[in-house]
């Protein structure tokens, strides 16, 4: 009778990782069936920044599977060796306790995370969004406002304007300045950079360059309200020569953005790819200083004209 129950509480347990198992393959073949194929922006970086972020992913994911593959093959070894089933495990209560193991098995981790610590604090720096590319070639200057439910995009130096698209020159630097007339938002383009908020009464910055010529995926990466799932654009990596010609042709758009048609595009509502001649060239301001009282609008126009006068200089 003992045999029997020991057979049935085998087989139960044999049943139980053949299941495990099962579910185990089930999920990685779902994950392979998922993702065969498919464009993963943020594993195919072109870009400066994206490229340096990949890196830091890499090594992020390296050193968790060296702590979590040991850690799985030790869970299987201790449940089989000391299943109950198993007469010939030692018992040694002291084990626990052994001073060599408790400084492998704590010292290891606070390594990696110190590790972990000294390079998200390098990067943290490196890569700060506010921190200008280094370049030979002048940037491109951009502004964006979060609407609902598309993204506007401001050439000041081009006069022109877009919405849901971005034409970038390759290997520029494209400086973005960004805000909201909106709920609070966040900018995202997995492919060529990380995201950055964009929120009513502020203006963020974000700074990035294409690697080469190329079509890239953009979104918002904060959830924003109904209509957030379909605010998406395109950003259109171009030859220097191929975004001079853009502009131009940009230039002969009938479609005017000035207050009135702005006030109209600021509506609630999906929207279509379009281009607009700039007829305002503060607009992005006056989109921020709306949110601003009116000593705070005095105070930001003073540290406006103190930069551009340094800047000059």
């Amino acid at each position: 009778m003992g045999k029997h129950k020991q057979h049935s509480r085998v087989g139960k347990r044999l049943v139980q990782v053949l299941v495990s198992c099962f579910v185990a393959l089930a999920i990685i073949a779902a994950f392979i069936y998922v993702t065969y194929g498919r464009e993963i922006p943020v594993l195919q970086p072109a870009g400066t920044i994206a490229q340096q972020e990949y890196i830091l992913i890499l090594i992020t994911v390296g050193l968790g599977v060296f702590v979590v593959v040991p850690v799985f093959i030790l869970l299987f070894w201790v449940a089989v060796r000391y299943r109950d089933g198993n007469k010939k495990a030692k018992y040694d209560p002291e084990f626990a306790s052994h001073h060599g193991l408790e400084a492998l098995w704590w010292g290891i981790p606070c390594a990696i995370i110190l590790f972990l610590a000294i390079i998200t604090a390098i990067a943290t720096h490196r890569l700060d969004p506010y921190k200008p590319l280094e370049s030979d070639v002048e940037p491109v200057k951009v502004q964006v406002v979060a609407l609902e439910w598309k993204w506007l995009f401001i050439y000041p130096d081009e006069g022109v304007a877009t919405v849901n698209y971005m034409t970038i020159p390759e290997k520029t630097p494209i400086n973005l300045t960004i805000t909201a007339d909106a709920p609070m938002n966040s900018l995202w383009i997995p492919a060529l950079t990380g995201q950055i908020y964009a929120m009513t009464g502020m203006s963020t910055k974000l700074h990035f360059m294409a690697d080469g010529v190329g079509v890239y995926n953009g979104a918002t990466a904060n959830i924003s309200g109904e209509g957030y799932a379909d605010m998406t654009f395109k950003v259109n990596s171009v030859s220097s020569g191929d975004f001079d010609a853009w502009v131009e042709k940009s230039k002969l758009s009938t479609s005017l953005l000035n207050t009135t048609t702005y006030r109209e595009l600021a509506q609630p509502a999906k929207s279509d790819q379009k281009t607009y001649v700039l007829m305002d060239t503060l607009l992005y301001d006056k989109i921020i200083d709306k949110y601003m009282m009116p000593e705070q609008v005095k105070q930001r126009a003073r540290e406006k004209s103190a930069t551009e006068t340094g800047a000059s200089e």
